[in-house]
């Protein structure tokens, strides 16, 4: 039975006595949060107001990286044909290597580039240019060598199936808010429609207005487009608004509801906003040519990196750019030849115009794979998936340059210095932010959940 509190006598309103009660009532929302099992848990800044969930939050500790672009590799590049030359396999070539398997040398040749001496293969000719700007995590390892469970475990942490969790682009929304509250916090672009697809930029349990928007690489943002005149669509708007606030308050209602007021909000903010920001067609020439712009599939990517220059220097707190097609268990070279020209230029332009606009000392630029590829044949043109040992790199904000960090061994199979686990990954990007991952949780199902789990240890070694 519910109970009903007994009637206050009544008095005068002062101004004093409003201030007072007003702050009573604050004081007992904020003792309802904690005392309440279900109540979110984030140990950044207080929560913000319901009507502002993307308001920026302040991290646990100051951090130079205020977001966060990540350059997905989907499929999983060849280190032993990119970044990772090993003499071993070159000069092994066709010989039983290391578990019984026929070695392989790449067909490619490999220089050292900058002041580092890092190597390089030459299917990366701009980007060598910018090793010296590079972090190397050269001894990570995964869980396992699906695909779909590799690419979900990636994203948001684990590969269990049983329970979908918070995307990381989520996660980091939940944590830090959005610099510009007329913009989604996290939106990926040309995410891969396999693989795990929405789960990979979904918020789970967390509130729906932290999952990613998605748009492909032409800029289009689906649903976006107003049906009506601006001023029509808002009293249009106010009057839906009002029926699901109304219908908000039916204890019955599913909490998802304050998402769906939100996500109205903020697509009717977008409409003016996001169609202009999108546009790469009124940049300069110059930069243009400098990502390598070009009309078609070929030019994919050079697009979104430059949407993700322009998104990034907007305030969007994290985007994600996606080229697939890296499964190369046949086809391997020729493959290997048309996805590196498709993304090599565009992502040193990333890197240099970030750089020349001072961007690059507040954003975290990440590249990678789910997993690697072995130093070993696959039928006559192919390699296979390798778990054990593989290379990503960092570059930007809060990280040492040309610097390398791990190793695999002598043939590129196994971690054997400096490993680390993906939940390693997620602990280290999370602290760059300044988020302690062990602090970021969510109370959800009676358990306070976090994207690294139970495990994750930060590696601060590459912390500039």
């Amino acid at each position: 039975m519910k109970r009903e509190l007994p009637l206050l006598p009544s008095l005068p309103i002062t101004r004093r006595s409003a201030l007072q009660t007003a702050g009573a009532g604050f004081s007992y929302l904020a003792l309802q949060g904690l005392l309440g099992e279900n109540a979110p848990k984030v140990q950044a800044a207080e929560t913000p107001p319901a009507e502002k969930p993307l308001a920026v939050k302040a991290p646990h500790f100051p951090a130079k990286a205020k977001r966060i672009i990540f350059c997905y590799m989907q499929g999983c590049i060849s280190p032993i044909d990119t970044f990772e030359y090993k003499a071993a396999v070159q000069n092994n070539d066709g010989k039983v290597g290391p578990g019984g398997d026929t070695l392989t040398a790449s067909k490619f040749k490999f220089a050292q580039h900058g002041e580092t001496g890092t190597w390089m293969s030459e299917l990366f000719p701009h980007l060598a240019k910018q090793v010296d700007q590079l972090c190397w995590l050269r001894g990570l390892h995964t869980d396992t060598p699906a695909h779909p469970q590799a690419v979900i475990q990636l994203h948001t942490g684990t590969a269990l199936a049983q329970l979908t969790r918070p995307s990381m682009g989520a996660w980091l929304t939940y944590g830090l808010g959005s610099e510009n509250q007329d913009l989604p916090g996290y939106i990926t672009i040309n995410p891969p429609p396999n693989f795990g697809g929405a789960v990979n930029y979904g918020s789970a349990f967390l509130p729906a207005h932290y999952q990613g928007t998605k748009i492909n690489d032409q800029g289009y943002v689906p649903n976006l487009k107003a049906s009506a005149p601006s001023t029509l669509q808002r009293k249009q708007l106010d009057l839906i608004q009002s029926m699901n606030r109304d219908l908000a308050k039916n204890p019955s209602k599913p909490d998802e509801l304050d998402g769906v007021i939100q996500s109205y909000e903020l697509a009717f903010q977008m409409q003016g906003k996001v169609p202009e920001l999108l546009d790469i067609s009124k940049e300069p020439q110059h930069v243009l040519d400098l990502y390598g712009v070009k009309p078609g599939p070929a030019g994919s990517f050079a697009r979104q990196c430059l949407m993700a220059r322009r998104l990034s220097e907007a305030g969007v707190r994290f985007v994600e750019i996606c080229q697939p097609g890296w499964d190369h268990h046949n086809n391997l070279h020729k493959g290997l030849i048309s996805n590196c020209a498709a993304v090599d230029q565009p992502t040193a332009a990333l890197l240099v115009d970030l750089q020349q606009r001072g961007l690059l000392d507040d954003t975290l630029v990440l590249f990678g794979s789910e997993f690697g590829r072995q130093p070993t044949a696959q039928g006559p043109d192919g390699r296979d998936h390798n778990i054990t040992g593989y290379p990503m790199w960092l570059a930007g904000a809060g990280v040492k340059h040309g610097f390398s960090y791990g190793a695999t061994d002598e043939y590129g199979i196994h971690a054997v210095e400096g490993r680390m686990h993906m939940t390693d990954l997620h602990a280290t990007l999370l602290a760059l932010m300044g988020l302690d991952h062990e602090a970021l949780t969510y109370r959800y199902a009676g358990r306070d959940f976090r994207l690294t789990d139970v495990a994750g240890n930060v590696t601060r070694e590459i912390f500039a």
